[in-house]
């Protein structure tokens, strides 16, 4: 699904790439961890997964096609979904309407959004009654939840997450890695995980491992 091909990147103004020369290929259906200490190159990785930066050498192709070749912000709309540390859930946005806002962006119509939004949330467990909350009455663990829901709702099927279980205690850490492996394996999504921590990476199918920006 996603190939990369002698990857590196610089950023402006420095000398050194932040990722160097990097191969290997993600595909549908599996959970993969991508591990390493600060400053390692994860997130500029994960940056340029999600078509945010396009590298300085080599090259990212999504289904055979160039990502330097194609629309990025119909990619990132409609082939990949982001989920933070930080959920960035709307404050004044219910937890029902988080999730139908990525789906009248796409042009839903709000009496079709809702339902969706409502099917997509059950999934991930929130109630019914949690839907009518805003997301500052939901806890750490039920708000990264919507937060899954609300990457979902676009159809994207390539889930990249930065550390999303940096905020949450070891259960709720277990219940939202259950729910990732889950859309993996039994949804035929592929879900990418940044984390720092190597329990999270030991549910995963495939771990990466970079050091000094170089994937080892």
């Amino acid at each position: 699904m996603l190939s990369l091909t002698n990857i590196s990147y610089t950023y402006k103004g420095t000398k050194n790439p932040a990722v160097s020369n990097i191969n290997c290929e993600f595909e549908q259906g599996k959970l993969y961890a991508i591990v390493g200490p600060s400053g390692s190159g994860k997130s500029t990785l994960l940056s340029m997964l999600a078509g945010l930066d396009l590298p300085s050498e080599g090259e990212i192709t999504f289904d055979d096609r160039s990502l330097a070749k194609i629309d990025l912000d119909r990619y990132r709309r409609e082939n990949v979904a982001m989920v933070f540390q930080a959920f960035h859930l709307l404050p004044l946005l219910t937890v029902t309407e988080n999730v139908c806002y990525p789906l009248e962006l796409c042009g839903v119509k709000p009496d079709e959004a809702k339902p969706r939004a409502d099917e997509l949330l059950e999934r991930v467990g929130i109630t019914k009654e949690q839907m009518k909350r805003f997301p500052s009455k939901l806890s750490g663990g039920e708000q990264q939840r919507v937060a899954i829901a609300r990457s979902l709702a676009a159809g994207a099927k390539t889930l990249l997450a930065d550390e999303p279980t940096g905020n949450l205690d070891v259960t709720n850490t277990q219940n939202i890695m259950e729910i990732l492996s889950g859309l993996a394996h039994n949804d035929g999504y592929c879900v990418i995980v940044v984390t720092h921590d190597l329990e999270v990476a030991q549910t995963a199918d495939v771990v990466f491992k970079m050091k000094d920006g170089v994937l080892v």
